[in-house]
């Protein structure tokens, strides 16, 4: 089944000023968040048999993430055939979650969360159902277990009592809380297993239905996590099969409407003529995927978005500006050192051309790039230092950035929030391997106030007018909005 739906800067403590392109949708009529009680219980899985089922029933479901996550949401929107909303309080302030939730049309909204239910240092699955107002549904790994997933539900529901929201959630919502109604088994048999199941859940927490141990759920993973929605998508007849153990009519009842955003005077959208709406080059590959879709709907909003693809072999086109996202370039940095589009970028950075590289990004635009089998590839040369990658991960945290001047992204003193997940290491960072020849006089167009960076204290090399951070920035920052400006100077 395929469908296709449509789709001001700010500073950080002042987003809930935000315009998100006059969003007229209503959201969704109801929604729900499934919460895992750890990590790999399964979430996306049921994330996707919950969809699945209430497709097959006649409902339109709205999928969204919880969190910073891109690659789960590519398995959602395999199956919805629509973006899946990125949910993260922290770069989207709560006003931007209860907004964000509204921009595309259904009736159900179901959310996945991220990590276990409680889990998190500023932001968090509970903190997400509790701004929005919505009922959480536990994913509980019922592989070997009865009576004891009761036990676990009944342990969940009842930590909520013992649980400070951040202060943002609690000062935005009348009487937050953290609502847990029901449980999915995942990995749960029938006939006696379901039925200890069903039996050991106490008043008030309801059977939601049984993931069955079925061959082919699960997907495939690599060192930033599962492999996308496009790479390795679950078969829909299998999921089909597996949602028939889902019980739609309860998943139904449980939902309740999200919570709508406060009413505030937004920031109208600049107006845009065919003279002064800039082209934004964004590349888009197996290299450069990681976008969010607010990202992508502010740019289609206030320019004119021309994909290219260098793992392809594309030239970079005409434009006023490029973005760069994050994504695999170290899985495809062969043919991204052989790609005509690298020696353009180098080009027109030197000319002056606005360009921002996030992660992936940032390391396609250094000298070159290094693999863990050794193998380095020359990669666009237009900021200092080397990159290799690394086995295990070296930074994953949401970040907060303070511009030092102004940029290409920022104004100074603007504070920026997002987040950084990445395996590799730059030459400049204090624990880096790398005996690059750095020059001492590399500029920075951050500070770092929260996370890495790139030495643990900046982030955003900067030369020309090019930027390459491993911070991921959300819409709801304004840096692509400044991105914009400065593509029509």
């Amino acid at each position: 089944m395929e469908r296709v739906r449509g789709g001001g800067r700010t500073r950080v403590d002042d987003r809930t000023a935000i315009d998100e392109d006059r969003v007229s949708n209503d959201g969704p009529d109801r929604g729900l968040v499934l919460a895992g009680t750890a990590s790999g219980v399964g979430k996306t899985v049921a994330t996707l048999a919950a969809m699945t089922a209430l497709e097959e029933a006649g409902h339109d479901p709205v999928s969204a993430k919880a969190g910073p996550d891109y690659i789960d949401p590519s398995h959602h929107a395999a199956i919805t055939g629509t973006p899946s909303r990125t949910l993260d309080t922290w770069m989207q302030g709560i006003d931007g979650v209860r907004r964000n939730l509204t921009r595309v049309e259904g009736d159900v909204a179901v959310v996945e969360g991220m990590m276990g239910l409680y889990d998190g240092s500023v932001t968090s699955t509970a903190a997400t159902a509790a701004a929005l107002g919505l009922p959480i549904v536990l994913v509980i790994d019922a592989s070997a277990g009865m009576e004891s997933v009761g036990a676990t539900a009944l342990g969940f529901r009842e930590y909520a009592d013992h649980l400070t929201l951040p202060a943002d959630v609690r000062n935005a919502t009348d009487e937050p809380r953290v609502d847990v109604v029901g449980v999915i088994a995942q990995r749960a048999h029938g006939g006696r297993h379901e039925a200890g199941i069903r039996e050991s859940l106490p008043e008030g927490l309801r059977y939601l239905g049984r993931i069955p141990p079925t061959e082919d759920l699960e997907i495939p993973d690599r060192h930033l996590g599962l492999r996308m929605g496009d790479e390795a998508p679950i078969d829909r007849e299998t999921l089909s099969t597996v949602a028939a153990h889902l019980d739609v009519d309860t998943l139904i009842d449980v939902a309740r409407r999200p919570i709508p955003q406060r009413a505030t005077k937004s920031v109208e959208s600049p107006t845009t003529t065919s003279t002064d709406s800039p082209t934004i080059a964004v590349a888009s590959d197996s290299a450069f995927r990681f976008v969010y879709p607010a990202v992508h709907e502010r740019f289609a909003a206030r320019a004119t978005i021309e994909p290219f693809a260098p793992v392809a072999g594309d030239d970079l086109p005409e434009c006023d500006a490029v973005y760069l996202p994050g994504g695999y370039p170290e899985l495809h940095a062969a043919a991204l050192a052989d790609s005509p589009a690298l020696a353009t970028i180098a080009e027109r950075a030197a000319e002056g051309l606005p360009i921002l590289g996030e992660c992936g990004g940032l390391m396609a635009l250094t000298e070159s790039l290094t693999t863990v089998d050794g193998e380095t590839h020359e990669m666009a040369g237009v900021l200092p230092g080397r990159v290799r990658m690394c086995e295990r991960y070296q930074a994953l945290d949401h970040v907060e950035l303070e511009a030092i001047g102004d940029g290409p992204t920022a104004k100074a003193g603007e504070h920026h929030r997002g987040h950084e997940f990445h395996y590799s290491e730059h030459a400049l960072a204090s624990e880096a391997k790398s005996t690059a020849d750095v020059d001492s006089d590399a500029r920075f167009a951050f500070h770092v106030q929260r996370g890495d960076g790139i030495d643990g204290e900046r982030d955003g090399l900067t030369e020309y007018r090019t930027v390459g951070t491993y911070a991921h920035r959300h819409a709801a920052s304004g840096a692509f909005d400044r991105l914009i400006e400065t593509a029509r100077e």
